[in-house]
C-alpha cells in the first residue's frame, strides 16, 4: 500500500536539534528520511557525502521539506586554523549538496529549511537585532554569511528559510560547560556579565522549525527566546537551579588564553539582543519565555 504520510528529509539527525526534531515529527505520524554518512541501517536512511557524487534529487521528491542541520560543534576549543576549516566545511559542503538537489527538482522541490546561527549578527551592544539587521564582523558572522549563501543556491523558485538559532538551553547545549563549573562552585560572571546572550529552549526550537515547515515562511528567521537575557541572567538561573554559588568572575584575558580570541568574542563576550520577530509575527507562541523558565525546564528539580 502507498504511504500517504507527509514526509520530511532531515540531514544532521544525530545532533541535539536533529534528533529531537526527528522524534517529534515521527511521533505525529510523519515519515522521516534521514541522510547519514555511514551505511544505512534501515529503509528510512539514505547514505550521502561518502564520495564525490552529488545528492540524488530523487531522495527529496515528494517531501514537504528538507531540513539541513549539519555542522561540527562550535563548543570545541580552541578554534585553531584547522578547526575553523572543519567548522566551515561541515556546514558549507552539506548545504551546497542539498541546495543543488533542490534546485534540480525545480517547481516540485520541497522547502529547504537550512540551519544558521545568531552569530550572524556578531556583537552589537545596545541594539535590538531583527532579521533585517546587518551581518557582524566576527569569524562566526562570516561563517554564517557563507552558510546562508550556500543555502540560497537552491534557486529563486525554492522556498528557503534560514534558521538563525541561538545557543540551546539544554544539558547537551550551552549548559554543558556551565553546569560543570557550577557544580564545582567556580561559576560567576563572564567578563562584565551584562552582555546580552541570545538563548532558546530545545522544545521551542523544535516547535519553531515545525512552524516554518508548515508555513510559507522564507528568508532569515531568528530562533531566540522572546525575552532578552544577559550572561549573568543565565548564570544566576543555573546556579539557583543547582543550589550553587555564582560569585567568581572570569576575566576576559583568561578566557581568551584558554579558548582563543575568536571563540571568546563569538560566544562568550558577544553582546547581541536578538529578537524573534518573524516567528512571533507568524503567531508562534513560546512555551519558555524567559531564560530561567528554559533552565528550569531543561534540568530536573534540585534535591
Amino acid at each position: 500500500m502507498p504511504d500517504d504520510r507527509r514526509r520530511v528529509v532531515v540531514a544532521g539527525a544525530s545532533g541535539l536539534i536533529g534528533s529531537a526534531l526527528r522524534d517529534s515529527l515521527r511521533a505525529d505520524g510523519f515519515a522521516v528520511t534521514t541522510l547519514v554518512r555511514r551505511p544505512p541501517q534501515s529503509a528510512d536512511e539514505v547514505q550521502w557525502l561518502s564520495d564525490d557524487k552529488p545528492l540524488n534529487p530523487a531522495v527529496l521528491e515528494g517531501a514537504d521539506a528538507v531540513v539541513g542541520l549539519n555542522g561540527a560543534t562550535i563548543g570545541r576549543f580552541p578554534w585553531t586554523r584547522a578547526y575553523k576549516s572543519t567548522l566551515l566545511w561541515s556546514r558549507i559542503t552539506p548545504t551546497r549538496a542539498i541546495a543543488r538537489a533542490v534546485r534540480e527538482l525545480g517547481d516540485g522541490a520541497p522547502a529547504f529549511i537550512s540551519a544558521s546561527a545568531v552569530g550572524y549578527y556578531g556583537s552589537a551592544p545596545g541594539a535590538l537585532l531583527t532579521e533585517a539587521s546587518a551581518r557582524g564582523e566576527t569569524f562566526l558572522a562570516d561563517l554564517c554569511g557563507e552558510w546562508e549563501s550556500a543555502a540560497m543556491g537552491a534557486g529563486e523558485r525554492a522556498r528557503v528559510a534560514l534558521l538563525r538559532t541561538a545557543p540551546i538551553v539544554h544539558p547537551q547545549g550551552v549548559l554543558k560547560p556551565l553546569m560543570l563549573l557550577t557544580r564545582f562552585g567556580v561559576s560567576g560572571p563572564i567578563g562584565r556579565g551584562t552582555q546580552k546572550w541570545p538563548w532558546i529552549s530545545l522544545e521551542d526550537e523544535v516547535r519553531g522549525i515545525r512552524r516554518v515547515i508548515d508555513s510559507q515562511i522564507a528568508g532569515p528567521v531568528n530562533f531566540t527566546g522572546p525575552t532578552p537575557a544577559t550572561a549573568n541572567d543565565l548564570g544566576f538561573a543555573l546556579a539557583r537551579r543547582m543550589n550553587r554559588p555564582f560569585v567568581l568572575r572570569a576575566p576576559v584575558w583568561a578566557i581568551k588564553l584558554v579558548l582563543g580570541a575568536d571563540a571568546t568574542e563569538a560566544l562568550l563576550t558577544t553582546d547581541a539582543a536578538v529578537l524573534p520577530g518573524v516567528l512571533e509575527a507568524s503567531g508562534f507562541e513560546f512555551r519558555r519565555r524567559t531564560v530561567e523558565e528554559a533552565v528550569n525546564a531543561a534540568l530536573p528539580a534540585p534535591v
